[in-house]
C-alpha cells in the first residue's frame, strides 16, 4: 500500500501548484502523480545538481512553513526557516551518499546510517524556548510586523523570488513564489475615539452638570487630538446689551481690545484684521450701545450705525452739591471713582482764587457732554472755567469772586420762586449788616453731610462742632454749600432793597415764602408753615 501513496503530494505543502513545478522537467504525462519508485529514482538521479538547489528548496520548504504556521508565532517560524534549511541540506547530503553506494532502496526514505533524518527533523522545534530570540525590528517576521504596526512588509528575498516568478524565471522544481506583500495600511486615529470616552465617562459619573462644567476643557482636549480648530471670532448678531467708549485719539487697535474686554468680540486680533481690509472706517469718539459676542463684522457694523451712538451728558442742575457731581461723572462718562475723588481734591490745580479751599460752587451748573478722551480734571476744569465766564458776564471782580460763590450758594439752597432770589439775598445782607446770625437751616444740613434737605432738628441747630451751623456761628459759611446758577449769582449782585430780616416758605409745593421786618411778623408766618406740614406729612 505504501508504494501505492503519492508520498510528492502528501510532503510538498505547495498543493497541485507544486506538484506542477516540481514536474516541471518530467516531460510527457508531467500531470500524472508520480509513485514512490519514480519519485525515488528521479531524486537519485539529480543527486548530482541537490547540492546546488539543497538552500534553495531549504529555504522553499520554510516558506511553506511559514505560510502555514500561525503570523503571530514570529520565533517559531523564524526557527521554522533555519531548521528547514538546515534538514534541506541533510537530505541532499543524504542523497549524494545514497547515490554513490547504491540504486535507490525499494523499501523506504534514503538514509545516511550515521545520521538518520526523521520526520521530527522536519517539524516544528521542540521547545519554543529553542525558537531564536530577535534583536532588532528588522529581525521581526513579517506577520508580526502587521500585527504591531498595521503595515505588511515583505522580506527582500521574499520579493526577490515573487520577482522571479513574475518574469518566469523560476529554478528547478522545489522554488515556490512567495505571496505578493499588501499595501501599507493607513494609520487609523485613534483620537476621536478616545476623546468620546472620556466625554462618555464624564456623563456618567457626574451628569448633566459635569459634562457642562468640565465641557469646553473637554472640546479643547478634542480639538488638539482631531486638529480640530477653535474658531477665533463670535457668529451672528450677539445677544444682551452692554455699552463701550471710544475715547479721543483711540486707534484701531485700542478700539479692538476694548471690544475684547467688553466681550463684544471674541478676539481683538480678528476685529483689527478686518478693520485692516476696511481702511475707509473712522471711528467718532463717545459711547455705543452693542451686544455680546458679536461677530466681528456684525460688531464693526454696529459702530458705524450713528443710531447705536449713546448722547450721553452731565447735566448738573443748579444747586447740586459737589459728591452729588462725582457721581454723575462716574456714571455718564465712565471714570472711577478714585479718579474723580482724587481730580476734586487737587483744588490749587484749577487757577481758583488763594483762599478756596474746595471745589464746591466752583462747578457751573449746565448740561456737559461726554467726551471720551477726557479725564475727571478736564471735565472739572471745563466746568470752573464755565463758573468763571458766568461770574465775569455778571460783573463780579476776580478778588470777590469766592464770596460771592459763598453767598449765592446760600441763596440758592433757601430760595424757592425766581422772583425771591433777590429778597434772600437782602435779608442775609441786612443780618450780616446788623451783626445777626444768619440762622441758615441749609448751611447746618450741609455741615451734617446732608445734601438733599434744608431741615434741621434742635439738636443739629445746637451743634457748635459743626463749622457750617449758622445758628451758632455768625456770618457766612466757611465755604460754598452748593453750586449756584446765573440766578442766584445775579441776586447776589442785585439785591432786592427792603427791612426784612426774617422768610419762611409757607408752602413747600408752590415754593410760597413770607418776608416779615419783625420776629412777631416772622412766628405768624411760622405757623402758618407748621400748619401746611401737618396737613402734608409726607414732607416732614
Amino acid at each position: 500500500m505504501a508504494d501505492d501513496l503519492d508520498w510528492n503530494a502528501i510532503i510538498s505543502p505547495a498543493g497541485d501548484g507544486g506538484r506542477r513545478r516540481a514536474g516541471d522537467d518530467a516531460g510527457p504525462g508531467a500531470d500524472r502523480p508520480l509513485s514512490r519508485r519514480e519519485a525515488r529514482a528521479r531524486e537519485a538521479a539529480r543527486a548530482d545538481a541537490a547540492q546546488a538547489g539543497a538552500a534553495q528548496t531549504g529555504a522553499a520548504q520554510a516558506d511553506a512553513r511559514r505560510a502555514d504556521a500561525t503570523r503571530a508565532d514570529a520565533a517559531t517560524a523564524e526557527h521554522d526557516r533555519a531548521q528547514a534549511a538546515r534538514a534541506g541540506a541533510d537530505r541532499a547530503q543524504a542523497g549524494r551518499a545514497e547515490a554513490e553506494r547504491a540504486p535507490a532502496d525499494p523499501g523506504g526514505f534514503a538514509v545516511d546510517r550515521d545520521e538518520p533524518v526523521t520526520r521530527r527533523d522536519r517539524s516544528r522545534p521542540v521547545s519554543p524556548a529553542d525558537a531564536p530570540v530577535a534583536t532588532s525590528a528588522d529581525e521581526l517576521h513579517p506577520e508580526v510586523t502587521a500585527l504591531l504596526t498595521g503595515e505588511h512588509v515583505v522580506p527582500a528575498e521574499d520579493a526577490s523570488r515573487a520577482a522571479a516568478a513574475r518574469g518566469g524565471e523560476g529554478r528547478g522544481g522545489g522554488g515556490r513564489a512567495s505571496r505578493r506583500g499588501r499595501d501599507p495600511r493607513p494609520p487609523r486615529r485613534r483620537g476621536p475615539l478616545i476623546a468620546g470616552l472620556v466625554i462618555v465617562a464624564i456623563v456618567l459619573a457626574g451628569g448633566v452638570a459635569g459634562y457642562q462644567f468640565i465641557a469646553p476643557k473637554v472640546q479643547q482636549v478634542v480639538a488638539a487630538i482631531t486638529g480640530a480648530q477653535e474658531s477665533d471670532d463670535y457668529s451672528g448678531d450677539g445677544t444682551g446689551k452692554v455699552t463701550i467708549t471710544i475715547r479721543q485719539g483711540d486707534i484701531g487697535e485700542d478700539v479692538a481690545k476694548t471690544l475684547q474686554r467688553s466681550d463684544v468680540v471674541k478676539s481683538s486680533k480678528v476685529f483689527y484684521k478686518l478693520l485692516l481690509q476696511s481702511p475707509d472706517v473712522q471711528f467718532q469718539p463717545g459711547s455705543y450701545t452693542l451686544k455680546k459676542e458679536m461677530s466681528s463684522k456684525a460688531a464693526l457694523a454696529a459702530l458705524q450705525d450713528p443710531a447705536n451712538a449713546v448722547k450721553a451728558s452731565i447735566v448738573i442742575p443748579e444747586g447740586t452739591a459737589l459728591a452729588d457731581i462725582e457721581a454723575g461723572m462716574v456714571s455718564k462718562a465712565g471714570l472711577t471713582k478714585a479718579e474723580v475723588t482724587a481730580a476734586a481734591k487737587d483744588v490749587s490745580a484749577y487757577g481758583l482764587p488763594a483762599n478756596a479751599t474746595t471745589l464746591e460752587g466752583w462747578l457751573f451748573p449746565a448740561t456737559y457732554p461726554i467726551n471720551p478722551g477726557w479725564t475727571a480734571k478736564q471735565y472739572f476744569q471745563s466746568m470752573v472755567d464755565t463758573m468763571k465766564e458766568h461770574l465775569a458776564s455778571a460783573g463780579v471782580a476776580e478778588e470777590d469772586q469766592e464770596r460771592v460763590i459763598v453767598f449765592a450758594s446760600l441763596v440758592q439752597k433757601e430760595a424757592g420762586l425766581a422772583a425771591d432770589y433777590p429778597k434772600v439775598a437782602r435779608v442775609f445782607q441786612n443780618r450780616l449788616d446788623d451783626g445777626m446770625a444768619l440762622q441758615s437751616d441749609a448751611t447746618v444740613a450741609y455741615g451734617t453731610g446732608n445734601t438733599h434737605r434744608v431741615t434741621t432738628t434742635d439738636a443739629e441747630r445746637n451743634d457748635a462742632s459743626n463749622k457750617y451751623n449758622t445758628y451758632v456761628h455768625k456770618g457766612l459759611p466757611p465755604a460754598p454749600i452748593s453750586n449756584p446758577g446765573d440766578v442766584a449769582i445775579k441776586a447776589v449782585t442785585n439785591m432786592a432793597k427792603g427791612k426784612w430780616l426774617f422768610f419762611v416758605t409757607v408752602n413747600l409745593e408752590t415754593g410760597e415764602t413770607v418776608f416779615s421786618d419783625t420776629f412777631a411778623e416772622h412766628q405768624v408766618a411760622v405757623a402758618k408753615f407748621q400748619a401746611w406740614l401737618r396737613a402734608h406729612p409726607d414732607y416732614q
